[in-house]
């Protein structure tokens, strides 16, 4: 059997709780009504039994009971009085208690049941007791002569007529428990229905069980998972995401998810005691286009940005709820996965991909030449051929002797060269000069080649893009202690508004072509502010694009 829900179990309690706040207020309303009813006969018969004894009739003849009877005179009276007044009894007694007056003639002359101790001290009181005619609620006054009591008035309701008038009271208290009944069983079934629509049916057991689930997955997982409501706050974020994103441990926001081994860390709380408010992403560091995606709470698929040291693809949908046929958007949920070392990998391979195109055509360029001198030898012109293979060599060997000369490690010779080979084959002349000692300069292979790879690669396609003649410019000079790298191009250049937007990620004026477009030149900017250097374009013939690198030791 299913256990009730969470917003089942609230319904239940809530009509429970309904039902018996309307007994109680019912069960009140109903003894303050008999409370009223029996405050109102004691003022009614204080009211009658004063003014009886107030009577000069009656005076007269409590007065003068000795030598005259009072029955006679006062019997018809107090049946009248009683008639009129609506009461169920008025016996007018001696001081003694002897009756002189009763509603049952056969009780004159008996004595009266009940308290006459404060009427005799000259004080009326009321009380409840049993009777001749049952329990009743009646009203004793003293008939005073002078200071004397002379007689005393009763004068009374019986307990049954005030029930009789509480009762009839009985069904306006019904309809109003009815209403308060009605108004809170539907107040309970609004809160029932809204429980049961925000919480999705779930009792309190599964939603324990679904909050441990989802926490062990958010600790678990190796993608950072961060969720962002509409207002550019971030509700949740995971261990992970903080690491991707250089979040610190104890900032503030990292009680949206706490540690795995302190899941009950409390809520930071403000000054005022209150939990702090959600942090944002502008307070977290978040860089620039990663912000602007999380922001916007918009799809995305595989997308590459850049924060800090590392490369991040980033997934994003947007949370919506299921309230209504449409929902509600609630925010955003991203997934980060670290791209950092398959972009690394992706950029030796490119380097690899780059040298082995270089060599395929120059093995290419060799056989046709080769083929040129066999025939050459075929046709008995064995100087011409002898020439040709001299000149071919030179030329061959010039750029590789100039570079191994000018450039004093290996990689970036080597990647230049492969790069000279592969412009070479789109038709592209590639001069490269470097004056600058790149092996001293305590700056590794890997930042040079990533630096340099990709400016020669969009120098390159920027030039094929442009008119003839085709070049490339490659310089690495040094300047007051800092490696200064500067590409030029004959291509068409850099219009004045894309100056600032073409070092943005993502940003390409090359068409569309897939995964990686408007990655190189941001990855170059990275690097580059990573080594604490500088990166500007400029406008020459095309253009040109410039590297400005601290030596290691310098910047110690």
């Amino acid at each position: 059997m299913r256990p009730l829900s969470l917003a089942a179990r609230m319904l239940w309690t809530l009509v429970l709780a309904v039902v018996l706040l309307t007994a109680f207020v019912g069960t009140a309303m109903y003894v303050d009504a008999r409370d009223q009813s029996q405050q109102q006969a004691a003022k009614r018969t204080l009211a009658v039994a004063a003014a009886i004894a107030d009577s000069p009739v009656v005076r007269d003849a409590a007065t003068r009971a000795r030598a005259v009877d009072p029955t006679t005179a006062l019997q018809p009276y107090a049946v009248q009085v009683t008639r009129d007044a609506g009461l169920d009894f008025i016996t007018i007694m001696a001081p003694d208690g002897t009756r002189w007056t009763h509603q049952n003639p056969a009780e004159i002359g008996g004595k009266y049941i009940g308290s006459i101790d404060e009427a005799l001290a000259g004080h009326p009181f009321t009380e409840e007791t049993a009777g001749t005619l049952g329990p009743s609620v009646r009203t004793i006054v003293p008939i005073m002569e002078g200071t004397a009591v002379v007689g005393m008035v009763a004068a009374g309701v019986k307990v049954s007529a005030i029930e009789v008038a509480t009762a009839g009271r009985l069904p306006a208290l019904l309809a109003i428990a009815a209403v308060v009944l009605a108004l809170g069983s539907l107040g309970a079934f609004a809160v029932g229905r809204y429980l049961s629509r925000v919480t999705r049916g779930y009792g309190p057991e599964q939603l324990g069980q679904l909050f441990a689930y989802y926490e062990s997955v958010l600790h678990s997982v190796r993608e950072g998972v961060i969720l962002v409501d509409g207002k550019g706050q971030v509700v949740i974020r995971n261990d992970q995401a903080s690491r991707l994103l250089g979040i610190p441990d104890d900032d503030a926001g990292s009680r949206n998810y706490p540690p795995r081994n302190d899941p009950r860390r409390p809520a930071p709380r403000s000054g005022t005691g209150l939990p702090a408010p959600l942090p944002t992403l502008g307070s977290l560091g978040i860089p620039g286009s990663l912000r602007e995606l999380l922001a916007s709470g918009r799809t995305a698929r595989d997308e590459i940005h850049l924060t800090g040291e590392r490369v991040l693809v980033v997934n994003q949908e947007p949370a919506v709820s299921q309230e209504g046929r449409r929902g509600r958007v609630l925010g955003a949920v991203a997934t980060l996965r670290d791209q950092t070392e398959i972009e690394a990998l992706g950029s030796e391979l490119q380097t690899m991909r780059t040298l082995s195109d270089a060599l395929r055509s120059q093995t290419h360029e060799h056989a046709n030449r080769l083929h040129t001198i066999v025939s050459l030898l075929e046709l008995g012109q064995t100087e011409r051929a002898l020439a040709f293979a001299t000149d071919d060599l030179r030329l061959s060997q010039s750029l590789a002797d100039e570079l191994v000369v000018s450039v004093d490690e290996p990689i970036v010779a080597a990647l230049i060269m492969g790069k000279a080979a592969q412009a070479n084959e789109r038709g592209i002349r590639l001069d490269a000069e470097a004056t600058a000692s790149v092996a001293g300069s305590g700056l590794a292979p890997a930042d040079l080649v990533t630096i340099v790879g990709n400016l020669v690669d969009n120098a390159i396609d920027a030039a094929a893009a442009g008119s003839t003649p085709r070049w490339v410019s490659l310089e690495i000079v040094e300047h007051e202690g800092s490696i200064v790298i500067e590409v030029a191009d004959s291509g068409p250049g850099i219009r004045e508004n894309e100056t600032d937007e073409i070092l943005r990620f993502g940003y390409s004026t090359k068409p569309q072509t897939g995964h990686g477009r408007g990655l190189g030149l941001a990855l170059v900017k990275r690097s580059v502010e990573r080594l604490g250097g500088s990166l500007t374009v400029s406008r020459r013939a095309g253009a040109v694009f410039t590297v400005v690198l601290p030596r290691k030791e310098s910047a110690a």
